[in-house]
């Protein structure tokens, strides 16, 4: 192979992940915790785009849990954004494990 085919290669990836991105980024995962008593909805881009809580968890007694509650469900919303593009990333790499940090 020579060094233009490599370049054209590689120029043809890059706009693959380009389009994956974007496409991506209008993806949205949903992640709970407590039971679905907070459900959190995160886009491609690791963006938190909506929380819902439910009444019944807001108890102005015992707010930690209620915060404990949120950090719990944005963490793996964000996990599950995260594995979301992993599983995009694989089917533009064909799985060679490509890693771009700070791409995502």
């Amino acid at each position: 192979m020579n060094i233009q085919q490599i370049m054209k290669q590689a120029q043809k990836m890059q706009k693959k992940m380009e389009e994956m991105q974007a496409e991506a980024a209008k993806e949205v995962v949903e992640a709970s915790a407590g039971g679905g008593m907070v459900t959190v909805k995160v886009n491609g881009k690791q963006e938190v785009v909506s929380i819902t809580i439910e009444k019944s968890v807001v108890d102005p007694e015992d707010v930690d849990m209620l915060q404990d509650l949120i950090v719990a469900a944005v963490n793996e919303g964000i996990k599950k954004s995260q594995e979301m593009l992993q599983e995009k990333m694989a089917s533009v790499t064909g799985g060679m494990g490509l890693n771009f940090p700070g791409m995502f």
